[in-house]
C-alpha cells in the first residue's frame, strides 16, 4: 500500500511541472548521449592528427558505444534498487569525471579511458530519463512522449552540426565531451525523481556476465575496423559464447537478478528490442556513411551537412507527435511505414544515381524512425513492465538498441572497402526493413 502511495506521489510530482516541461527536461537529459558517437565522428581526423594516432583512433567511438550501452543497463538496475535520484547523483559524478579525464588526456590511451568513463555516465543519464518517462502518469504519458520524441529528433538531427561547430570553432576535445551537456538538465530532473528504490541487492555476477558478453560482442562486430588478428577474433567469439551460456544459467537461477527472468522471457520485450535494433542500426549506418559521402563525393562542408540534416528533426518531431496520439496498433503501423520508407530511401540513395538530396532524405527518414521508435516503444514498454522492473527493463532494452546501432555502423564500415560507401548504405537498408516487418507483428498482452 505504501509503495502505491509513493508511486502516485511520483506521478503527481511529474504532472505538477506540466507534461511538456517534464518532456523537455527528460529529453535534454537523454539527448546529449546521441552526440557521443554521431557528433564525435566528425572530430576523429583532428584527434588522430593531434595525438599522432593511426587507425587505433576508431577506439574513441568503439569504447563509447560499448560503455554507453552497458552504463544504460547497469544504471537502469541501480535506479530500480536505489531510486532514480541516487542513480542520477552517482551518474553525474561519473559523467563529470569522464569529462575532466578527456580534457586532460595527453595521449590516446588515456583519452580512450576517459571516453569509457564519460559514456558510462552518459548511460546513467539515459537510463534515468527512461525510468522517469516510464513512471509518468498513464493519462499524461501520450503528451509527454510526443514532446519527448520531438526533443530527441532535434538532438539526433543536430549531432553532425554540433560536432562540426565544436570542432571548427572550439576544439576536438569539446566535441568529444558533448554528452556532458546532460549535466545541465540534472537539477531540473531531480524534482521528478520522487519514487523510492526497491532496495533489492544488485546481482553483481549477472552484471559482470552481461558486461563481458556485450563488451566482447561489440569488439567482435568491430573486429575488421579495429584490424584485430584472426586468433583474437576467435578468442573473443569464444568469450561471447561462454558468457551467453553463463548469463542464461544465471538468469534461471536468479529470476530477479540483474536480468529479470520475466523480462528475458517476454516475447514482447524481444520484439521491441528487434525493432529498436533495426532502427538504430539504420540510423547509425547513415550517420556514419552520409557525412562522408556528402563530403568526399559532393564536396559539402561539415557545417553544410549539419544544416542539411536539420529538417530531419522537424520530420521526426511531427511523426513522433502523431504516433503519440494513436493507439497501439495504429502507432505500430506508422512506425512500420516510416521504417519501410527509410529502407527504400537508403536503397535508392545507395545506387549510383541517388544523388546528394536523396541521401539527405534517407538520413532524415532514419532520424524520423528514431524519434517514432522512442515514442512508440517507450510508451508500450512503460505499460508492459511492472514498476519494480521498469528501470532494469528499459535499461536492457536500450542496451540492445545501442548494440544494434554499433552493428549498423560496423557493417557499413566493413562493407565500404568492398562495395564503396554508397553500396554499404544500400546493404544496411536491411536494418530498417527488418524493423518495419517486426513492427507489424502482433504483440500479446503480458502475462499477469
Amino acid at each position: 500500500m505504501t509503495s502505491r502511495l509513493v508511486d502516485r506521489a511520483s506521478a503527481k510530482a511529474a504532472v505538477s511541472v506540466g507534461a511538456v516541461s517534464a518532456a523537455i527536461r527528460l529529453g535534454t537529459l537523454f539527448g546529449p548521449a546521441v552526440f557521443g558517437v554521431t557528433a564525435a565522428g566528425v572530430a576523429l581526423p583532428e584527434v588522430a592528427l593531434a595525438l599522432r594516432a593511426g587507425p587505433a583512433v576508431a577506439w574513441v567511438l568503439t569504447v563509447h558505444a560499448l560503455a554507453l550501452g552497458i552504463g544504460t543497463a547497469v544504471f537502469g538496475r541501480l535506479a530500480d534498487s536505489w531510486g532514480v535520484r541516487a542513480a542520477l547523483a552517482v551518474g553525474s559524478f561519473v559523467l563529470a569525471a569522464g569529462t575532466l579525464a578527456c580534457f586532460a588526456a595527453p595521449n590516446l590511451g588515456l583519452l580512450i579511458a576517459g571516453r569509457l568513463v564519460l559514456a558510462a555516465g552518459s548511460g546513467a543519464m539515459t537510463s534515468c530519463a527512461l525510468a522517469l518517462l516510464a513512471a509518468a502518469d498513464t493519462a499524461e504519458r501520450p503528451k509527454l512522449l510526443a514532446t519527448y520524441g520531438g526533443i530527441m529528433a532535434i538532438f539526433a538531427a543536430g549531432a553532425t552540426l554540433a560536432g562540426g561547430i565544436a570542432t571548427t570553432w572550439l576544439s576536438w576535445r569539446v566535441t568529444l565531451v558533448l554528452p556532458a551537456l546532460s549535466l545541465l538538465a540534472v537539477p531540473f530532473c531531480v524534482p521528478l525523481a520522487t519514487r523510492r528504490g526497491s532496495r533489492r541487492p544488485i546481482d553483481a555476477i549477472g552484471a559482470a556476465l552481461l558486461t563481458l558478453a556485450v563488451s566482447s560482442l561489440v569488439l567482435l562486430i568491430q573486429s575488421q575496423a579495429l584490424s584485430l588478428p584472426l586468433g583474437a577474433v576467435a578468442a573473443i567469439g569464444g568469450v561471447v559464447a561462454l558468457c551467453a551460456l553463463g548469463l542464461n544459467r544465471r538468469v534461471r537461477r536468479r529470476p530477479e537478478g540483474f536480468v529479470p527472468l520475466p523480462v528475458a522471457t517476454d516475447a514482447g520485450f524481444w520484439l521491441a528490442a528487434l525493432i529498436g535494433t533495426g532502427v538504430y542500426g539504420g540510423l547509425f549506418a547513415m550517420m556514419y556513411a552520409a557525412p562522408q559521402i556528402l563530403g568526399k563525393t559532393y564536396g559539402w562542408a561539415v557545417l553544410s551537412i549539419g544544416f542539411a540534416l536539420l529538417p530531419g528533426a522537424v520530420l521526426g518531431a511531427v511523426s513522433s507527435r502523431r504516433a503519440s496520439r494513436l493507439g497501439t496498433v495504429t502507432s505500430r503501423r506508422l512506425l512500420a511505414g516510416v521504417a519501410a520508407a527509410t529502407a527504400a530511401a537508403m536503397a535508392i540513395a545507395g545506387t549510383a544515381g541517388g544523388g546528394p538530396y536523396i541521401l539527405v532524405a534517407a538520413t532524415s527518414l532514419a532520424l524520423a524512425s528514431f524519434a517514432v521508435t522512442q515514442v512508440v516503444i517507450t510508451g508500450e514498454m512503460s505499460a508492459r513492465l511492472p514498476i519494480p522492473r521498469r528501470g532494469a527493463g528499459m535499461g536492457l532494452l536500450n542496451l540492445t538498441f545501442f548494440v544494434g546501432g554499433g552493428i549498423g555502423s560496423a557493417v557499413a564500415g566493413a562493407l565500404a572497402p568492398w562495395m564503396g560507401l554508397p553500396g554499404s548504405v544500400a546493404a544496411t537498408a536491411c536494418f530498417p526493413l527488418i524493423a518495419a516487418v517486426v513492427a507489424l507483428t502482433r504483440v500479446r498482452p503480458p502475462r499477469q
